[in-house]
């Protein structure tokens, strides 16, 4: 009995439940959202742009600082400026309301894998699927940034959701609603105006390689290709016109020639990786649900002809490879396929269980158990390593954490007894839960407990009570994250030593400078050859989340006589 012929649902999901799971998915996603910093140099350049975008009341021309931002379309900007203009914090800088957006794609996102899982299988497996996409350590971290990645994903989910329809109505001899056609077109359209042509990359190879592996392309056609198309340039045309004639041109030369292709070409921002980075990040970006897919990839490959099995795969397969071939490679640029992966796995271990008990060779199980041990390991460090670096970062223990720790601990090893035992419906279910409570302890109880130890906030907070005027702009040698322009001001120098020194010579009167010890010596030299002396305002220590180093900062005006 295969896969395809299991089509008896055990029970259908209502609107009800799927109210109940998008508030599930939505308190998942909640806590962390305000104690969170900016997690990366990107997501503040958002947010920043996004400030910028409503102090200047320009929606069209993107720009960080005084320079555009010529690297993809406004969408994500224009959602972010939305979400900060109805909670009414455009002048305070708290980074929640940025993250607005990414909260409600990941619960959509979410609700639309458990809709696909459903189409394709049943209602069990879709359920199932949705929760094994939740609580993936991918999701997790992407859901609470203020990026764009997991509002593309939504997008394409949307879109992927019109191609299941499509292909499963295959046989009807009547055509599909037309509003079928409509989401999916209108799905690329917003995508375009989010991350450009990327969407074209799951959304189309998808329909090819089904049309190609089928030998049959007149399923397509429920799709209105010959005129569908148009919904999606309606959309996407109007900014493109307007950035076209505003920039003359730059924005394309950038977002297309420089962004774009660069990225397929070589790796960018030193993320030039080569082929099989994406097989071995996903061991950890799909925590835990990773175990139970390496489990279920032999009997996924024997079901490879069933209908539901190819469409997944056609879904993954293709989008895989490109990312894989392309130079520039990051965790996230793989995410559209982990919905799918997800349904693969769920079905495989909802419904097969009883028929399938894994790998079954010597070198099969070898592998397997080799895999099953670097998972454990990447629980171990998830749980307990939290605790340690919370203890690193302020020298407290948190036993609440500690207790969580312990707990995860207990049942990682009960999810390996059940894999003994043959129960891996049961094992899926107790590492969810491992998983839920690995993300209680890190942003129910750690992080807000870190929240006065960020840099970037204990800088702006010196800042703002020392400045000598209201206008004071600050120049920083020694710590140049996009973190810290967001939270003092459009303004503040992002330069080096010597520029930073002759940055507060001709600002003697409003200027600050923010300087690591290590570079105090060469900065005050400077400053000596001109007969200029200056206060050390305070001192900040922390740690740079981005690069790992710990910094001593002196915060320095010239001294007023």
């Amino acid at each position: 009995m295969s896969i395809s012929h299991l089509s008896e649902p055990s029970f259908r999901l209502k609107a009800s439940h799927y109210l109940w799971l998008a508030l599930f998915v939505f308190v998942l996603f909640l806590p962390g959202r305000a104690s969170l910093p900016p997690l990366d140099r990107d997501e503040a350049r958002y947010m920043q742009a996004t400030s910028q975008m409503l102090e200047s009341g320009n929606y069209v021309d993107v720009r960080f600082q005084d320079k555009p931002r010529y690297l993809q379309p406004a969408g994500i900007y224009w959602l972010e400026a939305f979400s900060v203009k109805a909670a009414y914090s455009i002048s305070h800088k708290e980074v929640w309301p940025y993250r607005i957006p990414s909260l409600f794609a990941a619960v959509g996102s979410v609700l639309l894998t458990v809709w696909i899982g459903s189409l394709l299988f049943d209602s069990c497996i879709g359920l199932l699927a949705g929760i094994f996409l939740a609580v993936s350590v991918i999701l997790t971290a992407e859901g609470r940034m203020a990026t764009i990645d997991t509002t593309l994903l939504f997008f394409i989910l949307l879109a992927q959701t019109s191609v299941a329809k499509a292909w499963l109505s295959r046989s009807s001899v009547e055509k599909s609603p037309f509003h079928i056609a409509a989401i999916y077109w209108g799905a690329i359209g917003c995508g375009l105006m989010l991350k450009g042509p990327v969407i074209l990359i799951p959304t189309l190879l998808t329909p090819l390689t089904l049309a190609w592996v089928q030998k049959d392309k007149s399923w397509w056609k429920q799709l209105r290709p010959g005129y569908g198309w148009l919904i999606s340039v309606m959309i996407a045309l109007p900014w493109c016109i307007a950035i076209a004639l505003i920039s003359h041109g730059q924005f394309f030369t950038n977002a297309v020639g420089t962004n774009f292709l660069g990225k397929v070409a070589s790796g960018q921002q030193a993320h030039g990786l080569p082929p099989g980075y994406y097989l071995l990040v996903f061991l950890i970006a799909f925590w835990p649900g990773s175990l139970f897919t390496a489990w279920s990839l032999p009997f996924i490959w024997m079901e490879r002809k069933t209908e539901s099995v190819k469409f997944l795969l056609c879904w993954i397969i293709p989008h895989w490879m490109v990312f894989e071939v392309i130079a520039t490679k990051l965790p996230h640029y793989v995410l559209p396929t982990y919905p799918a992966i997800a349904i693969l796995t769920s079905a495989a271990l909802w419904k097969i269980s009883e028929r399938w008990h894994g790998p079954i060779s010597f070198l099969g199980k070898g592998l397997f158990y080799f895999y099953m041990i670097l998972w454990c390991l990447v629980g171990v460090i998830l749980a307990v390593g939290s605790v340690i670096w919370a203890h690193f970062m302020t020298g407290e223990w948190y036993y609440a954490a500690m207790i969580g720790a312990v707990t995860v601990l207990c049942l990682i090893g009960y999810v390996i007894y059940c894999f003994c035992k043959q129960n891996v419906q049961r094992a899926s279910l107790f590492s969810i839960l491992a998983a839920l409570i690995v993300y209680i302890q890190l942003f129910v109880i750690l992080i807000p407990s870190l929240q006065p130890e960020w840099l970037s906030y204990k800088i702006a907070r010196t800042v703002h009570f020392f400045k000598p005027c209201q206008k004071t702009v600050l120049a920083s040698a020694s710590y140049s994250e996009p973190s810290l322009v967001f939270l003092v001001g459009k303004e503040t120098q992002l330069i080096n030593v010597m520029k930073t020194a002759a940055f507060l010579e001709k600002n003697k009167v409003c200027g600050m400078a923010l300087v690591d010890r290590k570079d105090q010596k060469v900065f005050k030299e400077y400053l000596d050859k001109d007969n200029i002396s200056v206060d050390l305002l305070g001192e900040i220590k922390g740690l740079n989340y981005s690069t790992g180093k710990k910094l001593n900062l002196g915060l320095y005006k010239v001294h007023s006589w």
